[in-house]
């Protein structure tokens, strides 16, 4: 790929300077859907859903959705896990029929505003209408993770593989940004409910539907901007062809033992990195006993040094290598899951401390691993490995919440809960270092960059 001239052409045929319109674009997923990920499973509807769950629940504090008991305060862990197992259905369809016809947006579209109106539609959940909030939880959250699939799928085709490390982390920069601008707004208006003649219930219900809203408005930037490249040939892409394009692709990936190993190293401690986001801010108002001010305020310190953290990353992978810095992330994490099983309750200074270092290391792991995995994708099969990744990335990530949920559900303990998740980070840590990246690199026909 030619990069020099603005008027040079990429591999897929446009010019360098069309590549860079779709790179500024593409960034603008990221701001529209992130704000779903904040304020939605980071901050308000865990505990909101938790409250209601707990509302509706007999004496001994369970409900029973489908004549199942579930404590209520595992309610919302296992809706996520549930969320992830509708997407591990759903991802592996979108991606073959997407690669197949060639034609990622309108299935990005269908994906975007299935999950912006669920969103949406958590503006009724009140009173003790728990089913409903877990209804729409796994709903928005299942369709999030087919969105990001095919929104992922992009970055190989408008990035040259020495930008990719940059775009892909510039595109989690602009969705922190675009988290902590709403968190703002969140935070006045929650704090100053009263000064605006709303109940506490009513506004975390707009807060929980301006996601949404905002999901959707901004999702229209890169649908209008992306454009689709010519289909891999043979097929129609439909439900039962995309299994079977599913196995084939399953197949493939036997041929690139290296990438697999690489999404077996991803699937494992991205599983801890997904439950610490869902997870915490009921581990903050439940264990802790933390304020839904409290939370609001961590997570926006979250979101902004999670955009340093993700740029910074990005710089420190131009010098040591993505994966070397990604290991130094993953031992970050383990050290965060400890101090957080001590952390006093009632202490919101130390929480703000922990929520520092999260966002220092949020970011920056995420963006680096999308970008790795780019370079271990052979051309052509970009949106079905994608598929692969984001079932590691948010797909398979069942594993985390599930424990999470099992962990209070028979200890009632939150602080049980948590620790098991340093689990997750150091086998993570062992089964990357073991992953020759070069080595990956090339058996997947692509030119190794420099620094990997």
């Amino acid at each position: 790929m030619t990069t020099g001239t603005a008027n040079s052409t990429d591999r897929d045929g446009g010019t360098a300077a069309g590549r860079r319109r779709e790179q500024r674009g593409w960034y603008f997923y990221d701001f529209a859907c992130s704000v779903y990920s904040t304020s939605v499973v980071t901050v308000f509807l865990g505990p909101y859903l938790t409250a209601v769950a707990k509302a509706a629940a007999d004496d001994e504090g369970y409900v029973h959705p489908l004549g199942v008991p579930v404590r209520a305060g595992s309610l919302f862990a296992y809706s996520v896990s549930a969320s992830i197992v509708l997407a591990v259905v759903l991802m592996p369809l979108a991606g073959a029929r997407a690669d197949r016809t060639g034609r990622k947006k309108p299935l990005l579209a269908a994906a975007a505003y299935t999950g912006a109106a669920a969103t949406a539609g958590m503006f009724f959940l009140d009173g003790h209408r728990y089913l409903l909030g877990a209804f729409l939880l796994i709903v928005a959250n299942a369709s999030l993770s087919v969105s990001m699939a095919l929104y992922n799928a992009y970055l190989p085709q408008i990035a040259a593989p020495e930008e990719r490390d940059a775009v892909s982390s510039r595109g989690w920069a602009f969705g922190y940004t675009s988290g902590a601008l709403v968190l703002v707004l969140n935070l006045v208006l929650y704090s100053g409910h009263d000064s605006f003649g709303l109940s506490e219930s009513m506004a975390v219900r707009i807060c929980l539907a301006s996601a949404g809203l905002w999901w959707g408005a901004f999702a229209l930037v890169p649908l209008r901007t992306l454009r689709d490249r010519a289909a891999a040939p043979g097929g129609e892409g439909s439900v039962g062809s995309g299994w079977r394009h599913l196995l084939a692709t399953l197949k493939d990936m036997r041929r690139h033992p290296l990438t697999l190993s690489f999404l077996l190293a991803y699937l494992v401690y991205n599983d801890g990195v997904q439950t610490v986001i869902s997870q915490a801010s009921v581990y903050g108002s439940e264990e802790l006993g933390l304020g839904q001010t409290t939370l609001i305020v961590a997570v926006l310190l979250v979101q902004v040094l999670a955009v340093a953290g993700a740029l910074g990353m990005g710089r420190l992978a131009r010098t040591h290598g993505a994966k070397r810095t990604i290991l130094g992330s993953l031992a970050v994490w383990v050290a965060i899951l400890v101090a957080g099983y001590f952390l006093p309750a009632g202490a919101p200074v130390w929480f703000f401390c922990l929520a520092a270092a999260i966002g220092l290391v949020l970011g920056g792991s995420q963006a680096l691993s999308r970008s790795l995995f780019s370079h271990l994708v052979p051309r052509g099969k970009e949106a079905e490995y994608f598929s692969a990744y984001e079932m590691s990335d948010r797909g398979l990530s069942w594993l985390g919440p599930l424990v999470f949920g099992l962990a209070y559900q028979l200890t009632g303990s939150y602080r049980d809960a948590i620790i098991s998740l340093a689990a997750f980070f150091a086998l993570g840590f062992v089964l990357l270092a073991r992953v020759p990246v070069r080595r990956a690199v090339e058996a997947a026909g692509n030119p190794v960059p420099e620094r990997i």
